[in-house]
């Protein structure tokens, strides 16, 4: 994992919110990429999803026309530890996207 993609994925507050989500679920849980709540085109959400990836964040499978996105919660904690944590404790969302 290198900290500057994680980084560049955090920055952008729909991505983190994708993020605050998946740490809420149950670790190892699958999560369709439509059920965050966010108000966003497929192809900006598609972008977001694809960045997450990118940076090492989530994992997604493609299941017939979906695709659900898991959060890499073990190779986070491991190479980052407390990461997680920050998030969910320190992130407050102004407003939903």
């Amino acid at each position: 994992m290198n900290l500057i993609k994680i980084f560049k994925a955090l920055s952008d507050p729909a991505r983190l919110w994708i993020i605050q989500s998946l740490i809420q679920d149950a670790p190892g849980a699958e999560r369709h990429c439509t059920s965050f709540g966010l108000q966003l085109t497929k192809a900006t959400r598609s972008h977001h999803f694809k960045i997450l990836r990118e940076a090492g964040l989530i994992s997604q499978v493609d299941r017939g026309n979906c695709s659900l996105a898991t959060l890499r919660r073990k190779e986070i904690e491991k190479d980052f530890p407390g990461l997680l944590e920050l998030i969910s404790t320190k992130w407050k969302p102004s407003e939903k996207l």
